[in-house]
């Protein structure tokens, strides 16, 4: 009797053990402006068989091939004036696995961008088609330790790359810019008198900014200011080519490329104006260099939402083999829908999220929260921050003061992650590459669901109001009511 005592014991014991391990086990963080990164207590299933958030994980649409940021030359003075500890700090939390942000894909100019400390390329040698002059030596102090660094705790960092400017002796006009300063001077005048004598705010450091560029030598949206002549497309495309070989030197590969940042938009800073006629000119050139090394091409970036600039490259007979992907940022987002419904195989990529104006106010994560939701909700699979880091108050070279991850004090004494890096984190730290974005149902629209390779399910859900709001989640045919806070964003796990 006693060993039959026993038996029955450890079978109950048992059952009671098969019951508990069948009960999901539930992780919840949340983010307020009070309390960017808060650990709360798992809420437990309750009886309802309705829900506001109703997540099927047999209904999915694209695959997540992970998160990043942009690596810049001022985002490395920025990092690289803090004392080591806090490098090491600030590395680990971007790029570790398991640690904080998860990066697993970035981006990175080819040669000089916006946020570089001045205008440079690989090759200023006027008529240097066979590209002998080519170097990548200014990268050798800021851009090539900052990946260097990331790949410390991420070797096997993805990064892609594309250019805001060609050489200028590539360019019609000669300058790496496409609109004049002396012309955006007449317009400030305008409007500071407009304004009772004073600019409006954030507008004061560009004011000031001289690009060099005669009035008469603007480049303008709708035109090509690439010469394009076989032999600088035959040399732009070697560029490239040579900018993958002397990075893969370094021991960084580059696993895709697009051919022009923003090709509509004529900035006082490094840019370039294409039509897409005119860029599916280059891609036949830069098509066949990219492929024979291996390296992907994706279209853009988009900044306008013509989504038949899009339909120009991928109905070329001769284009279209070679494009895998289509990157949109700012305006461009109104393109995607349409594109993402109509090539659905092509991979999606928000290629830079808009920047903001260096507050780094809760405002700023509260739009980057729109953003988000509207690309993953239109196929996005790679999902790209723009500044990693930046001095707190510090305009680019070019006069534009903008938002970042990382905002590091003018004395390089201290330094913090703002809202938008938890806000970017509560994603990129749940949802893992190879994650499938899940299609919910029920009348709360404000979150997005994602379920892992695992099998977990990550669902961040946002509550903009003044007061704390119960919002009902059925997951795995459970149902959750957890009380989110006031102006608040949340990650709920369910393992």
């Amino acid at each position: 009797m006693k060993a039959l005592y026993v038996i029955s014991s450890l079978f109950f014991a048992g059952l009671l053990l098969t019951g508990c391990s069948s009960q999901p086990k539930v992780e919840w963080v949340s983010e307020t402006a009070n309390m960017p990164w808060s650990k709360e207590k798992a809420p437990e299933a309750v009886s309802s068989d309705k829900a506001d958030v109703i997540v099927d994980t047999t209904r999915t649409a694209q695959t997540i091939q992970g998160f990043g940021s942009c690596f810049s030359e001022l985002g490395w003075a920025a990092i690289s004036g803090l004392d080591q500890k806090s490098q090491d700090s600030i590395m680990r939390e971007l790029y570790a696995p398991g640690v904080g942000a998860n990066f697993t894909i970035c981006r990175m100019p080819i040669a000089a961008n916006d946020f570089a400390s001045d205008w440079y390329s690989y090759d200023e040698k006027a008529g240097d088609f066979n590209l002998d002059s080519f170097s990548i030596s200014r990268d050798q102090i800021s851009l090539l330790p900052f990946i260097k660094a990331a790949k410390k705790y991420r070797s096997d960092l993805k990064i892609w790359a594309s250019p805001w400017s060609p050489p200028t002796w590539m360019k019609k006009n000669g300058h790496y810019a496409m609109a004049s300063t002396a012309a955006q001077a007449k317009m400030f005048a305008k409007m500071k008198k407009d304004n009772g004598g004073n600019l409006p705010a954030g507008l004061s450091a560009m004011a000031a900014v001289n690009n060099g560029l005669p009035e008469n030598k603007q480049g303008f949206e709708g035109t090509d200011q690439f010469i394009l002549e076989e032999p600088y497309l035959k040399a732009y495309a070697k560029y490239f080519g040579k900018f993958i070989d002397a990075y893969k030197a370094q021991g960084i590969d580059i696993f895709a490329v697009m051919p022009q940042n923003e090709f509509n938009s004529a900035q006082i800073f490094p840019s370039c104006c294409w039509t897409a006629a005119g860029l599916a000119q280059f891609i036949k050139y830069l098509g066949p260099e990219m492929k024979s090394r291996n390296v992907d091409l994706f279209f853009g970036t988009m900044e306008r939402p013509n989504a038949a600039m899009v339909d120009t490259i991928l109905t070329d007979p001769n284009c279209a083999p070679y494009v895998k992907g289509a990157a949109f940022q700012w305006a461009g987002k109104d393109a995607l829908p349409t594109i993402n419904q109509h090539y659905p195989k092509l991979t999606m990529i928000m290629s830079e999220q808009e920047c903001g104006d260096g507050q780094n106010d809760w405002k700023g994560a509260e739009h980057s929260w729109d953003l988000m939701k509207h690309y993953m909700n239109n196929g996005v699979a790679i999902y790209d921050y723009w500044n990693t880091a930046l001095i707190e108050g510090i305009p680019s070279h070019w006069g534009w003061r903008q938002n970042s991850l990382v905002n590091v004090a003018y004395d390089g004494n201290a330094f913090n992650f703002t809202y938008e890096y938890y806000l970017l984190k509560l994603m990129s730290h749940y949802v893992m590459p190879g994650a499938k974005k899940i299609i919910t149902e029920g009348a709360y629209k404000d979150h997005l669901a994602f379920v892992n390779p695992d099998g977990s399910v990550v669902v961040i859900v946002a509550n903009p109001t003044d007061a704390a709001k119960a919002v009902s989640i059925k997951v795995n045919g459970k149902t959750y009511a957890p009380s989110l806070k006031a102006h608040s964003f949340n990650t709920l796990v369910f393992h």
